[in-house]
């Protein structure tokens, strides 16, 4: 049985370009705050790698401190602040979070005071991209980077947040991008590493290949790569909402003598172009995941960091869908390579395993 894998908002292939990069930088033996050759020759890849990722993100003279991920950069941003969020945000972000923000049933966020918040580029498990205000102190870019264009420098954000895995780069590394010249006091201490905001020494081999995966990504994002995503997204979307083409929204419910098939859960003005999420009244999001997954399709009842648990989505309940049907959605998510002829395969098959479902409840 060939597997299709749909979960490309949990993590994505890993690039080649990646790939060369990091064997690459496995033969490079110094330290990269040695400063004799070899460690100089450590510390050439690692700020080539950082101005890849500026290049990338349109983030050039801003500082981009390298970090395990987007956890630890959310807390290197958040922590002690007294920030406030929405609960749509990742639980890296909203762990930090002493306010919560209002949101929407299209899954926005309204932000009174930008200085003293943070607020998502795009929602992981939605796909909703917000309108980030001007002056507002972070943003989790993760889901965004890569798949939508970025101008750090223009977007009146202090602090963004990225993640290598998230767009063809290796897991374990991510950064934070911050204004040059903004304060922002080290979680981890010791030695001076990182501008003194992250002491330990580098991840030569994660930092090389993350640089190569952002170089790589916005080449795809200029070829106009993900428009070519979208249309197939588009097409799953369309064999996935039956027998009606309506848009639903919280407190929705199904016309009387209507197939109770899968529904998107909403239309907002703006969502990534890979994402599309559905709920299948009383079909609860775990076993759907299950069943698909024993059919060779992978896709995911959530966030990665929390689908394991078996409780709703928080994101969808923040949007003001019921329990019951927050606790059913699925999210699928596709990239570059995912055919029309994949996703009607995936449709055909989600299809057959719901109906065996309703045959059996």
């Amino acid at each position: 049985m060939e597997r299709l894998y749909l979960d490309w908002n949990a993590t994505t292939p890993l690039r080649p370009e990646a790939k060369a990069a990091m064997i690459a930088a496995m033969e490079v033996s110094g330290n990269p705050s040695s400063v004799h050759a070899e460690g100089r020759a450590a510390n050439a890849l690692i700020e080539r790698a950082r101005g890849q990722i500026a290049a990338a993100l349109g983030a050039e003279g801003a500082d981009i401190i390298f970090t395990s991920g987007a956890t630890e950069a959310s807390a290197l941003a958040l922590a002690g602040r007294g920030i406030a969020c929405a609960p749509v945000e990742h639980d890296a972000v909203s762990a930090w979070c002493d306010a919560a923000l209002p949101v929407d049933g299209f899954g926005r966020v309204r932000v009174a005071d930008p200085a003293r918040a943070t607020l998502q580029l795009a929602n992981s498990e939605t796909g909703v991209i917000q309108a980030l205000p001007e002056g507002l102190w972070a943003s989790d870019l993760t889901q965004g980077f890569g798949k939508l264009p970025i101008a750090f420098n223009w977007m009146g954000v202090t602090c963004g947040i990225v993640s290598a895995h998230k767009l063809g780069g290796p897991k374990g590394i991510g950064a934070l991008i911050v204004k040059r010249g903004t304060e922002i006091a080290a979680q981890l201490r010791g030695g001076g590493q990182e501008m003194g905001r992250r002491a330990g020494t580098e991840n030569l081999i994660g930092i090389a290949g993350f640089g190569a995966a952002a170089e790589a990504a916005a080449r795809d994002l200029a070829a106009g790569v993900w428009g070519e995503v979208a249309e197939v997204r588009d097409i799953l979307k369309n064999a996935l909402e039956y027998p009606t083409k309506e848009v639903y929204f919280p407190g929705w419910e199904m016309p009387e003598g209507a197939t109770d098939g899968a529904r998107a859960t909403g239309e907002p003005p703006a969502i990534l172009p890979n994402t599309l999420s559905v709920i299948s009244p009383g079909w609860k999001g775990e076993t759907q995941v299950m069943r698909l997954d024993l059919m060779g399709h992978a896709v995911s009842a959530g966030s990665a960091c929390s689908s394991g648990k078996v409780r709703a989505s928080k994101v969808l309940a923040a949007m003001g869908w019921s329990e019951a049907d927050a606790g059913c959605a699925l999210r699928i998510s596709i990239g570059p390579g995912v055919t029309r002829e994949d996703v009607l395969r995936f449709a055909e098959a989600f299809r057959s395993a719901h109906e065996k479902h309703r045959a059996r409840h």
